[in-house]
């Protein structure tokens, strides 16, 4: 599967690849990929069902691995790569399945897995957006207020909504279906040893204490920090601080790994 990419910096410096959070797009990662693309050469990805990239009736994190396995191996090298939520599983697939294919890990809040934290709610508050009343985003989002009260997350789905087509760049059909694969994580009894930091939101409860057993057995390289104050969208409520603590880590001599 061919996906969407929007990319920033030179070719020939060291690559780094983002996956989103589900709902998401590259396009939610533009001002920090173009901030951290003075040192990496960043291709940030619409994933499959998302955005501008194709889609699928099948929406597994083993899907979403290979689709960003073949963006990796396209380039000829391994990269570094951040995911987010569910970018982040996909990217813990991937570094488990492929581990010759990524240098360093960043897993944005989220843990190897099952969570509860159902978002079925926001699928169908979205199937019931009258599109042919809407001519701009004001229109949707005063009817998407009647099932999302929070203005924030509103504007983050609203996103999605392309207003010339009147449609959603979304497959919310295929979402919506396979919330409990994107709920869950897959068994797998692999490693990966390289360099991995868990970033969370310091405000957030989706990586608990008790998950970092299962974390350290699936990296044992892992590092964990938390960004004070941060829910579960982190990179986009304190940008400065993610990119910071996100590039000391992409940055950091190999030989610093041993002293987390």
């Amino acid at each position: 599967m061919h996906l969407k990419l929007v990319q920033f910096g030179l070719m020939d410096a060291p690559r780094l690849l983002i996956a989103h959070g589900l709902f998401g797009s590259a396009r939610n990662w533009g001002v920090l990929a173009k901030r951290l693309s003075r040192n990496f050469c960043v291709t940030a990805v619409d994933m499959r069902n998302h955005g501008e990239s194709p889609w699928s009736e099948s929406h597994s994190y083993d899907d979403l691995a290979k689709d960003l396995a073949s963006i990796v191996v396209d380039t000829g090298q391994p990269a570094h790569v951040i995911g987010h939520s569910m970018g982040g599983k996909a990217a813990m697939v991937l570094a488990l399945r492929h581990p010759q294919l990524i240098d360093r890990l960043v897993i944005a809040d989220i843990a190897p897995v099952s969570y509860d934290h159902t978002q079925a709610h926001l699928v169908q508050a979205m199937n019931a957006v009258d599109l042919t009343r809407v001519t701009n985003r004001t229109d949707a989002d005063r009817q998407l207020a009647a099932y999302v009260e929070d203005a924030t997350t509103r504007a983050f789905l609203l996103q999605s909504l392309d207003v010339s087509t009147a449609s959603w760049r979304l497959n919310l059909a295929t979402l919506d279906r396979d919330m409990p694969k994107i709920l869950s994580f897959p068994a797998i009894d692999g490693q990966f040893e390289g360099p991995t930091l868990f970033l969370s939101g310091g405000a957030s409860d989706y990586v608990q204490p008790e998950h970092r057993a299962r974390i350290r057995q699936l990296f044992p390289s892992a590092r964990f920090a938390k960004i004070k104050d941060a829910g579960h969208w982190l990179h986009a409520e304190k940008p400065r601080e993610f990119e910071e603590t996100v590039r000391s880590f992409l940055n950091a001599d190999v030989s610093s790994d041993a002293d987390r």
